[in-house]
């Protein structure tokens, strides 16, 4: 019988074992374990159910063979068979016609086992066969694990980029509305969180198995890194996906735009694209002059543009950068606000993506195929009492509803404001438009002032002391000259 101590169990497992270090690495462990019980699991429920049933994998790589008898491998055979054996066979699937194995192959090309320890790899893996993925409890307590699980990433360094807040992508999914037999994208898909929204805002559409059907067949979602890829299909099957195949590992960008034709486009795209990064040299090349960067927000920007169908709809997370940003950014707005109609910008406090970043960020909604007459702000403001949002104290759904309220019936108050597009041209394009009934900056109380200047001071005395340490031992490297 599952519980939330089981994961804790195989955490606290895991933390004994040399070869796992950080919150991301056991999770990466965790998770390509958990995706080959919940294959199999699948599996055994499918052989019931179809008449000619072909396993995803063959029979020395299926769970229930190496990892089901408490009784088995274990010790230096255990691992020997998963380094050695089990990884590099995933790896090298044959091409068999079978989507879940494809799919396998697929997910496994990067997967590495970190545990050096057998007997404790013996331990997590009996702890997961506590689990059945066919029990719909089981299914359902796991679902909400698995969400907590993903949002400890967002305290990992660079791997909080995986995570959108929930209660965003809920809200993106909501406003975007997508409908039973649209289609919708994710380009930069991370774990999944913004499809899973729109899995479940469709479901309640659902009215025949043929909707269900089309709204399996109607998501797609790429991403390009190993892990987010392996929590991305995990996720999907979670939510009863069965072949998750139009989901893809890759980068989007790396497909010149000019080569994206009518088939590839979609009716809704929602999404977060990494931000504050840059690509690798040469992704730029794939885009018309004009619109060559390496930041990579930016060139998703110019994506979306391609992507969507005439009247298709699109969220997504940009940050301040892009609405301030001048020289080639500016060529990008005019662009957009000439093809599309940005009706809506959502203004998001700094800390909704803390501790990942403390970026400014902001929700954008438009529709392609009519230019902008008007583009309505809101500020999203933190509840009453409340300074920021941390991860103890994250932004809520709920708090979307003014929102939610005002969508269909907009009226200018204290937190919404509409700019006229003759306002914007007269601005060269600078989006960054502040709410007009925000008093002047209200300044800092004396002890914030106070403690931002100690830890200003602090950091310079840091560098001094890095840059006394050069000149020491540069100085001192001279004198043994």
């Amino acid at each position: 019988m599952f519980s939330p101590s089981t994961i804790k169990a195989i955490q606290d497992i895991m933390r004994q074992d040399v070869g796992v270090d950080g919150d991301a690495t056991r999770l990466s462990q965790m998770v390509w374990l958990i995706y080959l019980k919940i294959l199999d699991d699948e599996d055994k429920a499918l052989e019931i159910r179809k008449d000619k049933f072909i396993p995803t994998l063959p029979k020395k790589y299926q769970w229930r063979t190496w990892a089901g008898p408490l009784d088995g491998m274990t010790g230096d055979k255990l691992i020997d068979f998963v380094n050695n054996d089990l990884l590099p066979g995933l790896r090298d699937l044959p091409e068999s016609g079978n989507k879940r194995t494809d799919l396998t192959r697929m997910a496994f090309k990067d997967v590495y086992n970190f545990m050096r320890k057998g007997t404790l790899l013996k331990q997590v893996i009996n702890k997961i066969n506590e689990i059945d993925f066919n029990a719909s409890k089981d299914r359902h307590a796991f679902n909400d694990i698995y969400e907590r699980l993903l949002k400890s990433l967002q305290s990992a360094g660079n791997f909080g980029e995986m995570y959108t807040p929930r209660a965003v992508t809920q809200f993106v999914v909501e406003m975007v509305n997508p409908k039973v037999g649209e289609s919708v994208m994710d380009p930069a898909v991370g774990t999944g969180g913004f499809l899973v929204h729109a899995l479940e805002h469709m479901r309640k559409q659902v009215k025949s198995v043929k909707d269900e059907q089309k709204i399996q067949q109607s998501i797609h979602g790429v991403e390009k890194k190993p892990l987010p890829f392996m929590l991305l299909i995990t996720n999907m099957m979670l939510h009863g996906i069965e072949e998750p195949v139009t989901m893809r590992r890759g980068n989007t960008l790396e497909k010149p735009i000019r080569d994206y034709t009518d088939s590839d486009k979609v009716d809704c795209i929602i999404t977060n694209p990494p931000f504050g990064g840059t690509e690798e040299p040469g992704i730029e090349s794939n885009f018309p002059k004009e619109f060559q960067t390496r930041e990579t927000a930016d060139l998703f920007l110019v994506l979306i543009m391609r992507l969507l169908k005439k009247h298709g709809r699109a969220g997504m997370v940009l940050p301040d950068g892009t609405l301030f940003g001048e020289g080639m950014k500016t060529t990008l707005k005019k662009q957009l606000l000439e093809e599309c109609n940005l009706h809506t910008i959502v203004r998001l406090p700094k800390s909704v993506f803390a501790p990942y970043t403390s970026i400014a960020t902001n929700l954008l909604f438009f529709t392609k195929g009519e230019s902008t007459k008007e583009i309505w702000y809101y500020e999203h403001p933190l509840p009453e009492g409340q300074k920021a949002y941390s991860m103890t104290n994250p932004i809520k759904f709920d708090e979307f509803e003014k929102e939610m309220k005002w969508w269909n019936n907009r009226e200018e108050n204290n937190q919404a404001w509409k700019v006229s597009i003759d306002e914007i041209i007269k601005r060269n394009y600078n989006l960054d438009i502040k709410n007009p009934r925000t008093p002047v900056d209200v300044l800092e109380s004396p002890e914030e002032l106070l403690e931002t200047y100690h830890n200003k001071q602090q950091e310079v005395k840091k560098v001094l002391e890095q840059i006394r340490t050069v000149i020491t031992e540069a100085l001192s490297h001279h004198d043994t000259k």
